[in-house]
């Protein structure tokens, strides 16, 4: 048992008393719907699964980078370093056929922590059934065991996207949608998932479009997850494009022209990319947003649970992992964060380090989570002088 991720019942009492309250609307973060259940008291701690905006001792961090520090200093030789970014494609369609769709739970918190995934009509509705889910499973990880090494998880922010309507931008994206036909060519909202799995994304956020001027394209390298897309009856190709494709492959081409995207979502995806290949990623991706397009990000951060878990001999390289089925896992930095998207030519509007404290109930342990949640927009050319 982790002396620092993983609490007793004994321990808990001394360790919340160490963890401010954090007020709504301070340090830097705005709130979101289910993002303000703060524990008070220690008393309280195993009422709920999860609590929001956990604070962070000196102590508790120096711990963590010991732990990090301790688990990372027996590498994976190189020699056998190379196949796990060579096929990965296999491990990741091994994973899903033995799982199938039942690893992970549909993502229904997602439109409230990134209302910018639906034009402005569909907003509210989708909201709206995003806060009648019950609570008590809010943003909970997406296996149905918390002691699972958990692959997909969620969490907070707030800032809206506001479309730009200027008339030459509107122009410009019309022009490059007309040269070519291609799925979703006449819609006037579009969406890409890129690592969508097997859907858990993907349908909450078809089930919303639907009635709306609006597409969705959703890509993984699995061929079996795209399968199992494919076949489940929330599949509807009217609104949807599910494709097959490698996003580390630079020569690979996707079936929609360059700035022909409001949005990009990449949830759990970039951790599972080789560290050198992410900057590439991220630049090519960027390239098919529209000016003013979003790309919505969230994903792993540094010293969460999931990275202190790891044994001696799992490291591929400095904060960087392979888990025991293959798959692999990179945990990030806010600083990390921001340049891998600044260094692609986006302007950052919100950029946050989710802290959270994940209780297991039934085994009377907490373990603190480190999540990073981000929103960068394409900028507009300068105005002719």
């Amino acid at each position: 048992m982790h002396t620092l991720r993983r609490f007793s019942a004994a321990k808990l009492a001394k360790a919340v008393s160490r963890w401010p309250s954090r007020l709504k609307g301070t340090g830097g973060r705005p709130s979101a719907p289910l993002g303000s259940r703060i524990l008070t008291s220690p008393d309280d701690i195993f009422k709920h699964n999860m609590w929001d905006h956990v604070h962070w001792t000196e102590e508790d961090k120096e711990n963590a980078r010991q732990k990090a520090e301790e688990n990372s200093c027996i590498q994976i030789p190189k020699e056998e370093r190379g196949k796990f970014d060579t096929e990965a494609h296999q491990y990741w369609d091994k994973f899903y056929e033995m799982h199938q769709d039942k690893f992970f739970k549909d993502r229904k918190w997602l439109f409230l922590e990134f209302p910018e995934l639906l034009p402005s009509g569909a907003k509210s509705q989708a909201t709206n059934r995003c806060l009648g889910v019950e609570q008590a499973s809010y943003l909970q990880p997406t296996g149905s065991n918390t002691e699972t090494d958990n692959r997909h998880q969620q969490h907070n922010g707030t800032t809206h996207h506001h479309r730009n309507t200027d008339i030459s931008n509107h122009q410009e994206s019309c022009a490059a949608t007309q040269t070519t036909t291609f799925p979703g060519r006449h819609a006037s909202f579009r969406i890409l998932e890129v690592g969508c799995g097997v859907g858990n994304s993907v349908f909450p956020i078809v089930d919303s479009l639907k009635g709306t001027d609006a597409f969705l394209y959703c890509c993984d390298f699995s061929t079996c997850a795209i399968q199992l897309v494919k076949d489940h009856p929330g599949y509807d190709d009217s609104v949807c494009h599910a494709f097959v494709h490698d996003i580390c492959e630079e020569m690979a081409s996707f079936p929609f022209p360059p700035q022909s995207l409001d949005v990009i979502l990449a949830v759990f995806v970039l951790s599972s990319i080789h560290p050198e290949r992410m900057q590439g990623v991220v630049n090519r991706l960027s390239t098919y947003l529209k000016h003013g397009g979003i790309f919505l990000f969230r994903d792993y951060g540094r010293y969460d649970f999931s990275q202190l878990r790891f044994k001696r001999g799992r490291c591929l390289s400095e904060n960087f992992y392979t888990r025991g089925d293959g798959t692999c896992v990179y945990f990030f930095t806010k600083d990390e964060v921001h340049d891998l998207f600044s260094n692609a030519g986006l302007q950052e509007i919100q950029n946050l380090e989710d802290r959270r404290l994940q209780v297991n109930r039934g085994k009377k342990v907490a373990m603190h989570r480190v999540w990073m949640q981000s929103k960068f927009r394409k900028p507009y050319p300068p105005s002719p002088s």
